[in-house]
């Protein structure tokens, strides 16, 4: 009986830490042509952002994953903020960032080089 209470009760601690993490709300990209720098902005707001946070960012160059970094904490407890260079980026070119939640989750947004 007290091991059926404790896993009900971790269960229950567990499933709710996880209901509290949420992937990325929303994703601001800019890419300046003349600098070749690609900027974003991930929103994502957490109350403690070395335990709850962006711990991934994948950039994409027309569907092929080109940059991949690991991140350790979020910048702040509202966003992340990532720059890359990307000297061969050309108008019309599609460029994507995707960030992940280091418990659950992730968002993709793309735009179109000018």
């Amino acid at each position: 009986m007290k091991k059926i209470i404790l896993g009900v009760l971790g269960f229950v601690l567990f499933s709710t830490g996880v209901a509290f993490a949420h992937p990325p709300t929303k994703i601001d990209i800019k890419y300046d042509q003349g600098t070749k720098i690609l900027s974003a902005v991930i929103t994502h707001p957490v109350k403690d952002g070395q335990k709850h946070f962006i711990n991934k960012v994948d950039i994409g160059r027309n569907g092929t994953e080109i940059i991949t970094q690991s991140i350790s904490q979020q910048d702040n407890l509202e966003t992340q903020t990532v720059s890359y260079l990307i000297p061969d980026a050309i108008k019309g070119d599609k460029l994507s960032v995707e960030g992940y939640c280091n418990i659950r989750g992730s968002l993709k947004q793309e735009i179109t080089v000018e």
